[in-house]
């Protein structure tokens, strides 16, 4: 198709890179139409006594204007020491810039001005210890309490806290870095790590595919390694490496039976890198090395879905990207999607089931809570910070619109569709509009009579679910409902319930399903059976503590002011500390969340605080 000059078109590592400007992103700075940079380059220093990056980044430019002489890049909280460039001769100049006032949401637009077209701009800087894409451990709230931790999350605009950079997903940028740490401290990045196999404070890395930059990813601790496979392997502190290795031995098989459905691994090698309780997500799909919650290590591969998740966001996410954050839903739906493939290869058809069955009643019981217009696929921001857009929706909404599809083709029409549609726009970022387009040509019209285009539109454009949408059943959830009924009702005791032989996720059903008001002689009896209050596994603890605040059961504070201070995982902390608040246990929850506020990253920290303001 003919693409305008903002659509660029790179020829590296044996692909087609694009940025697309079919896409208006509201949340960069970035003079696109102008000039792109093609490769960065960062020689950082690792300052943990100071809490901040230091050093310099190198962008390599391709001018899209002839006429231009500005480069526009997005910085927060960065503290710029100079800038110099380099001109169509080799030689190095001074260049002037400004930076602007700071807007809460995009931070600080950097204006860089060169006599001449540069090839090459370097821009010297440091990130602050506020940097909302870093967060800096001191060796105590680490696992291993010998040494500091520092790493970064980028996702979504945040790696303009520690990089002036184009920060939006309509660009790809390949990139290389020289990282020094302590010689005691070992650095990983999202790239070809084979440099930090050697751990003496100076590493090498090369990242030679074009990646978004909010793929741009940085750790460094006590780490070490162990291989898992031939392509698979973990980072992590020794602490919890051997927990982690056979946790997650499956990873090999889930990236064989993907390469099987949808086209081959395009990244080279897939390592895991796990972080210290207080990384705030499940999980971030950084290529290469995903970053990955210790509240997942739960002994019994019940949580191993998130790896599905973070290795299916090779295929979707990674090398297929949205190219705004109102299209989220085209990176988390697919991958949504694909990760329930992969469990169902690897682990079978009923546990595939059982996840959809709990994502779709998360997401029913969320889209409550919602206001309608954020419940649409292609979600519209109108200015908002794009963290606002990650919530059940692009993620089990896009995965129900998927599985609908899937339902309604069959898997011998819909699966060549997904995995050409990989293909067809691998290392590319494209827009919602762009795939109605797509979807359209090859599937929709290609097949008629079976899906019109106004259903398309109404899942993807219009609020709520439709009403024909799937809704997931499972067998072993009829069941446990069953015998919940008889317990609830008398017929039985807590332990006759049938539980020898749960899983986590017939747990959660069950613990998810009980009445809001169940009463403390049932919630006593329950945790008398199975001890739940001191349960190790993070899901099934949350879901036993949000029953718990909702109806006063008194015996879970002591350890749930453990769960709330040992972890930052936002999707097990946030929802407990708004039940405490909304069920009058406020003065308590503040005064966990100031002793535990410390160990939260930023973002969780962002989230929590707007609580407790008076």
């Amino acid at each position: 198709m003919k693409l305008t000059p903002i659509f660029l078109s790179l020829a590296m590592a044996g692909v087609c890179s694009h940025a697309t400007a079919n896409a208006v992103d509201e949340h960069t700075y970035a003079n696109l139409n102008d000039v792109i940079t093609t490769h960065l380059h960062l020689d950082l220093d690792v300052d943990f006594a100071d809490k901040q990056l230091e050093g310099f980044v190198e962008h390599t430019l391709q001018w899209q204007d002839n006429s231009s002489k500005t480069l526009v890049l997005d910085t927060r909280d960065l503290d710029i020491d100079k800038i110099m460039y380099q001109d169509q001769n080799g030689g190095w100049h001074k260049a002037s810039y400004t930076l602007a006032k700071r807007d809460d949401v995009k931070g600080s637009k950097l204006t860089i001005t060169f006599k001449s077209q540069a090839q090459k701009a370097r821009i010297y800087y440091n990130s602050r210890p506020e940097a909302s894409g870093l967060q800096w451990l001191t060796p105590e709230q680490t696992a291993s309490k010998t040494h500091p931790f520092m790493y970064s999350q980028s996702q979504a605009i945040h790696a303009r806290s520690w990089i002036p950079v184009q920060d939006t997903p309509a660009m790809r940028v390949t990139y290389s870095a020289r990282i020094h740490t302590p010689k005691d401290v070992r650095a990983v990045m999202s790239a070809d790590n084979k440099d930090a196999l050697y751990k003496d404070g100076d590493y090498i890395f090369d990242m030679p595919q074009a990646i978004s930059p909010y793929l741009i990813a940085i750790g460094a601790g006590n780490l070490e390694f162990k291989a898992m496979s031939k392509q698979t392997g973990i980072f992590a502190e020794p602490t919890i490496l051997d927990a982690s290795v056979a946790e997650f031995n499956d990873t090999q098989a889930m990236i064989d039976k993907t390469n099987a459905m949808y086209g081959e691994y395009a990244w080279g090698r897939y390592d895991l890198l796990m972080l210290p309780p207080s990384f705030p997500f499940g999980g971030m799909e950084n290529p290469r090395l995903s970053f990955i919650t210790p509240t997942v290590v739960a002994g019994d591969k019940s949580l191993v879905n998130l790896i599905a998740h973070e290795l299916a966001h090779s295929w979707s996410g990674n090398l297929v990207t949205n190219a705004t954050w109102e299209d989220l839903w085209l990176n988390e739906g697919f991958t949504s999607y694909v990760e329930n493939r992969i469990m169902e290869e690897v682990f079978g058809r009923d546990r595939a089931v059982m996840e959809q069955a709990l994502d779709a009643a998360g997401l029913r019981a969320q889209l409550k809570t919602i206001d309608a217009p954020d419940t649409r696929l292609n979600l519209k921001l109108n200015g908002r910070d794009p963290d606002d857009a990650f919530s059940s929706v692009p993620y089990t909404k896009g995965q129900l619109f998927l599985i609908y599809l899937e339902n309604k083709y069959g898997r011998d029409k819909f699966d060549p569709f997904v995995k050409t549609y990989f293909n067809e726009f691998s290392f590319k970022s494209l827009t919602t509009a762009e795939f109605v387009t797509y979807i359209k040509a090859n599937l929709i019209e290609k097949y008629p009579g079976v899906v019109s285009m106004d259903k398309v539109n109404e899942w993807i454009f219009e609020p709520g679910l439709p009403a024909d949408a799937p809704n997931p059943t499972s067998d072993a959830f009829d069941k446990v409902d069953n015998a919940t009924q008889t317990w609830l009702t008398g017929s039985t005791t807590a332990a006759q319930l049938p539980t020898n032989n749960w899983t986590v996720h017939e747990w959660l059903h069950f613990l998810n399903n009980l009445p809001r008001d169940l009463s403390i002689e049932k919630m006593t009896e329950l945790d008398a059976e199975f001890n739940l209050t001191q349960s190790t596994n993070a899901e099934r603890a949350f879901a036993w503590y949000m029953l718990a605040v909702g109806n006063g059961y008194q015996a879970i504070y002591p350890a749930l002011d453990n769960h709330l201070s040992g972890i930052g995982r936002r999707k097990l902390i946030v929802p407990l500390y708004k039940a405490l608040v909304t069920h009058g246990k406020r003065e308590w929850a503040n005064k966990v969340y100031l002793n535990a506020r410390p160990g939260y990253h930023p973002l969780a920290q962002g989230t929590i605080d707007a609580l407790f303001v008076k």
